[in-house]
C-alpha cells in the first residue's frame, strides 16, 4: 500500500480549542498526525468523550455535509461536538473496543471491524488478475469487442461462438435438440466443430467445453452489422462471454465481465460478500472458509504395522469380523493378490495405497447370507480414507472422539490458509491480496 497521507498544508497536528463534551473542561489538546498517539488516564477522566464524542464525532460531521441536502435528509442530522475549534482533522474512522471470541471464524479484523472497511476497499479498486497467467483481467464493450475482432482476424474467415458448457460432464442430447430448434447446424466441442444431428449426445462421463456455432464469415469492413448482430446474439446466449476461433483453430476470448484474455476464465463482479470468509460467496470451498481441513492421518489408520489387517493392523476396522468392509477387503485381496493375514509392513507399498485410497477397478465381493442365498456385487472400492471421511460428515457428536483419534489438522491445500476462494485472492490493490494486507 501506498504511504502517502493526505496533504492538509502546512499543519502537523490535530488541534483541539475549548473541548466541554461530557466531563471534559473546556480542555485544549493538540496531537501529532499520522503518528500512534495514546490517551490514557483515570476512569472517567474523559479519555472517551475526547477521542469518540470530540474528534470522531466533529469528522463525521464534516463529512456529512459534504452530501447533498437531498441526501442529508435520509441520514439524520449530527449535532456538532461542544468545542470551540478543531483544526487539521482529515477523515476519521472509529473502531470500538469488543470482547474477545473464541469462534475459529473471528480474527482481530473481523471482530473490531476493520476487516468490513478492506472488503469494500478491495471490491471497488482492486484490480484483478487471472489465476491461471497472472495477467490483469479485461472487460470490454461491445464496441471495443469489435474493434478487437477486426485487429486480430482482418481478413480471415472465423467462427463467432457462443459458450454454453464449460468444463462440466453430462451427455447434453436436450441441450442438442434445444439448439437445433433454435435454428444452428453446428456446435463446437471439445475444440472440434461438428454439425448437430438428431439424438446427438457426448460422452456422459467425460469433461466438456460447447459452444454454439452463431455465425460463420469473413472479418473485412463490407458487413460490419452482419458481425455486430452475431456478437450481440452470442454474447446473449454465451450470456457475456463470446470465442472467435479461425481455421487455423486460434481462438480469441471476449466478454463484457472480467475475463483472463489467455485463458478465458472469467470473474463475477466483486461484491463486499467476495472477501468474507464467512459468505458462500468467498469462502473457500474446500475448507469452507476455516484455512484448514482435517486429514485422515495414515499412521493413525496404522499404528502398529507389525500387525496383519485380520489381527487389527488397520485401527478404525480392528480385529476381524464378520461385516462387509472385511468381505470388501478379502475380495481386494483377491484381486491384487496379497493376504490379509501378511503383516502390513510386508505388503507393498501399491497394495498399502490401495487400501487407503483405493482402486478405480472394479472388484467382485461374494456374501453369503446362508448357504442357499449367496449373492455377488461388483463395486469400486474407495479406500479406507476415503471411508472414514464419509463417517467424519455423516457422524453424531458422540463420535467425535472416536473420528479425531485418525485426524489431524492441515493447511488447505486450496487456499493455502488464506480462507477465501483463489478468485477472490487473486484481486488486488497495490500488488496486495487482501490476506497479504490483512495478515
Amino acid at each position: 500500500m501506498s504511504n502517502k497521507s493526505i496533504d492538509l498544508g502546512e499543519q502537523k497536528d490535530v488541534e483541539v480549542y475549548g473541548a466541554r463534551v461530557h466531563n471534559l473542561k473546556n480542555i485544549d489538546v493538540s496531537f501529532p498526525r499520522n503518528q500512534l498517539v495514546v490517551i490514557t488516564g483515570l476512569s472517567g477522566s474523559g479519555k472517551s468523550s475526547l477521542a469518540f464524542d470530540t474528534i470522531y464525532a466533529e469528522g463525521q460531521r464534516r463529512y456529512m455535509e459534504t452530501f447533498s441536502a437531498y441526501s442529508r435528509q435520509f441520514m439524520g442530522g449530527m449535532e456538532r461536538p461542544d468545542v470551540d475549534k478543531v483544526s487539521g482533522l482529515s477523515p476519521v474512522i472509529a473502531i470500538e473496543q469488543k470482547t474477545t471470541s473464541k469462534n475459529p471464524r473471528s480474527t482481530v479484523g473481523t471482530i473490531t471491524e476493520i476487516y468490513d472497511f478492506m472488503r469494500l476497499l478491495y471490491a471497488r479498486v482492486a484490480d484483478a488478475y487471472s489465476y491461471n497467467t497472472g495477467e490483469k483481467m479485461e472487460r470490454m464493450s461491445e464496441d471495443q469487442i469489435l474493434q478487437n475482432i477486426f485487429n486480430k482476424f482482418d481478413g480471415l474467415a472465423v467462427n463467432i461462438l457462443a459458450p454454453v458448457v464449460k468444463g462440466r460432464k453430462g451427455h447434453y442430447r436436450e441441450l442438442f435438440e434445444q439448439i437445433r430448434k433454435q435454428g444452428y447446424v453446428k456446435v463446437r466441442v471439445d475444440g472440434e466443430i461438428k454439425d448437430i444431428t438428431a439424438k446427438m449426445q457426448v460422452d456422459r462421463y467425460k469433461i466438456h467445453d460447447i459452444e454454439v456455432v452463431i455465425d460463420r464469415l469473413i472479418v473485412d469492413g463490407k458487413d460490419k452489422k452482419r458481425l455486430l448482430d452475431s456478437v450481440q446474439t452470442a454474447m446473449k446466449m454465451g450470456k457475456g462471454v463470446i470465442k472467435i476461433s479461425d481455421k487455423d483453430n486460434n481462438v480469441a476470448h471476449f466478454s463484457k465481465f472480467l475475463m483472463c484474455p489467455t485463458t478465458g476464465i472469467s470473474y463475477d463482479e466483486p461484491q463486499p460478500n467476495s472477501f468474507s470468509f464467512n459468505s458462500p460467496y468467498g469462502a473457500c470451498e474446500r475448507c469452507d472458509g476455516l484455512g484448514y481441513i482435517f486429514v485422515v492421518d495414515k499412521e493413525s489408520v496404522m499404528p502398529n504395522p507389525k500387525l496383519s489387517i485380520l489381527n487389527g493392523g488397520l485401527a478404525p476396522l480392528g480385529e476381524y469380523r464378520d461385516t462387509w468392509m472385511f468381505q470388501v477387503l478379502k475380495s481386494l485381496a483377491k484381486k491384487y493378490s496379497f493376504s490379509l493375514s501378511t503383516p502390513i509392513e510386508k505388503l507393498s507399498d501399491e497394495v498399502i495405497n490401495i487400501i487407503l485410497n483405493g482402486s478405480p477397478d472394479l472388484i467382485k465381493v461374494e456374501v453369503e447370507y446362508n448357504k442357499w442365498n449367496v449373492q455377488n456385487y461388483n463395486i469400486t472400492f474407495d479406500g479406507i480414507i476415503k471411508m472414514l471421511e464419509e463417517q467424519n460428515e455423516k457422524r453424531s457428536e458422540s463420535a467425535t472422539d472416536d473420528m479425531d483419534a485418525f485426524r489431524k489438522l492441515k493447511t488447505c491445500p486450496e487456499c493455502h490458509g488464506a480462507r477465501l476462494k483463489k478468485e477472490s485472492l487473486h484481486f488486488k490493490v497495490d500488488g496486495k491480496n487482501i490476506f497479504d494486507l490483512a495478515s
